[in-house]
């Protein structure tokens, strides 16, 4: 087999560490642990405050930025202007001669690391992990037959980006489903991931009281205000907010749940938190949307219409009727790490051929 060097580019806002900020972060996590496993040589490109034994490479900081530049008509947030500040450095620097990379994988959100990716001396694969942003799709239309090859990260994903990139592949997502075990499940549903709107947690927990059945909401809260005014109100009388938790201690939540409920308001790309109840043996309950009706089939989830809370309640008393070694089964044959890490093994190889 041949050994690769690779340079893996992730967020320059998060840390790569646990409790991870999203499912970026745990990707990105998982795919340099195991490529490394496999014999690989792998540089990760990150956040400052990063897991130290990843090693990774923090992106560079913005420098001191003068008044006279502050004061200018032109001047963005400084966060935007850190994340451009911060990719330009990292996309010159791999841009030059004698660097020790045989491929690139970026799983940024950025566009810098697609639009430069023709000035690098090795290929550049970038993992589609969202809908076609504005910024994002206007990078990967520049000279599309240079520089960038592109993967999504599940069918539906690949469909959205193909008018803007015809030859994207697909690979899936996947867990440790060693990691991610099963657990005894019968337990209050869980919903697990970002609380933000896009994500449903309110309609969650509507679904929830009136299915009767409680539920338990594991995650970060990046919008404080939308937490406090829209979720927090909500709380108390079965519906429980256990805190943004690792993942040894995610995984006994989300095992120990008769149903994992997954309620999109926006086109899921993939839905890892799909792929992390399915291995401990929790059925879905969730909104037919995005890649949810590709990930799970009868045996393992009930999905109801996007948005339909009435049908989301139902689906709760449903899923909690379904085979837990069924949904079991299917994370280790849909979304296991191994075939995902098997899927970028092989197209870096095309790529380095």
């Amino acid at each position: 087999m041949t050994r690769l060097r690779i340079a893996l580019i992730a967020s320059a806002r998060y840390p790569i560490r646990q409790p991870f900020p999203g499912g970026l972060e745990a990707h990105t996590w998982q795919l340099a642990t195991w490529l490394r496993s496999h014999g690989h040589s792998v540089g990760v490109f990150g956040g400052a405050g990063s897991e130290a034994s990843l090693d990774v490479r923090e992106l560079s900081a913005l420098p001191e930025i003068s008044e006279h530049a502050r004061r200018d008509v032109s001047m963005p947030p400084e966060w935007f202007l850190a994340e451009h500040h911060a990719y330009l450095t990292l996309m010159l620097e791999l841009g030059g001669s004698g660097v020790p990379y045989d491929v690139v994988h970026n799983n940024s959100l950025h566009y810098l690391p697609v639009a430069m990716a023709q000035t690098l001396a090795m290929p550049m694969l970038t993992t589609l992990h969202t809908p076609p942003t504005p910024w994002l799709e206007s990078a990967a239309g520049i000279r599309p037959e240079r520089g960038s090859h592109f993967a999504a990260v599940s069918n539906y994903t690949a469909a959205q980006w193909r008018p803007r990139v015809p030859a994207v592949s697909v690979v899936r997502n996947g867990v440790d489903t060693s990691f991610w075990s099963m657990g005894p499940g019968g337990g209050v549903p869980v919903w697990s991931g970002r609380i933000v709107p896009e994500k449903g947690p309110v309609e969650a927990i509507t679904a929830a009281r009136l299915a009767g059945s409680g539920l338990r909401l594991a995650g970060p809260c990046p919008d404080q205000r939308y937490f406090r005014d829209e979720v927090e109100p909500l709380l108390g009388n079965g519906i429980e907010y256990v805190g943004h938790l690792d993942h040894i201690d995610l995984a006994q939540l989300i095992g120990s749940a008769r149903v994992g409920i997954v309620s999109p308001c926006w086109d899921e790309p993939y839905g890892l938190v799909v792929a992390e109840a399915l291995a401990c043996g929790t059925p879905i309950a969730g909104f037919r949307r995005g890649a949810l009706p590709e990930l799970l089939d009868e045996s393992c989830g009930v999905l109801a219409a996007p948005g339909d809370v009435v049908g989301l309640a139902a689906a709760i008393g449903q899923a909690a009727r379904l085979e837990r070694r069924a949904a079991r089964r299917r994370a280790e044959q849909a979304c296991s790490i191994e075939a995902m890490v098997e899927g970028y093994e092989r197209l870096y190889r095309e790529l380095v051929a």
